[in-house]
Formats: structure tokens, C-alpha cells, sequence
């Protein structure tokens, strides 16, 4: 079982992804196509509205945009976190 989501810890994993295909001039139907992933799973994620992701999907989406995992996702931590 997933631990609960607790919105007011303050922090957030932001997905990077619109930064990495404008970078590498790239549309997200072509990663998509690429991938083997619908748009609008594509577009959950980008949005950052996905509540996970798999591992093969992540493989996937760093081999075609030769990046690191670290690269499309960032910790980021709330302004009123201690």
C-alpha cells in the first residue's frame, strides 16, 4: 500500500518534461509515438498530475530524450517547510 499523500507536508515532485522537449525541439505526440505511450497518458504526466509512474515508462521516455531520471523529475520542498 502507497503511504498516504499528505498535502500539507509542503512538498512536490515537479516533472520537467515540457523543459526537456523544448530543449531537444521535440512535440509531445512525437514522444509519445517514440515511447509507445497514449497522449494523454503523456499529457497526465507532463502536467504533473500523474500519481506514478512505471519504471519501463521513465527508461523510456530518458532513452529518447538521452536524459536522467533526475533530469525530468525535482524534488522541490514548500516555502513554509522548517
Amino acid at each position: 500500500m502507497p503511504p498516504e499523500s499528505n498535502d500539507s507536508e509542503g512538498t512536490a515532485i515537479v516533472v520537467r518534461l515540457d523543459d526537456l522537449l523544448h530543449e531537444r525541439r521535440m512535440t509531445l505526440t512525437e514522444l509519445a509515438e517514440r515511447v509507445g505511450l497514449t497522449l494523454a497518458n503523456l499529457s497526465i504526466l507532463k502536467t504533473g498530475k500523474a500519481r506514478a509512474i512505471r519504471f519501463s515508462t521513465l527508461q523510456a521516455i530518458c532513452r529518447e530524450l538521452e536524459c536522467q531520471p533526475g533530469d525530468l523529475l525535482e524534488y522541490t520542498a514548500n516555502q513554509f517547510e522548517q
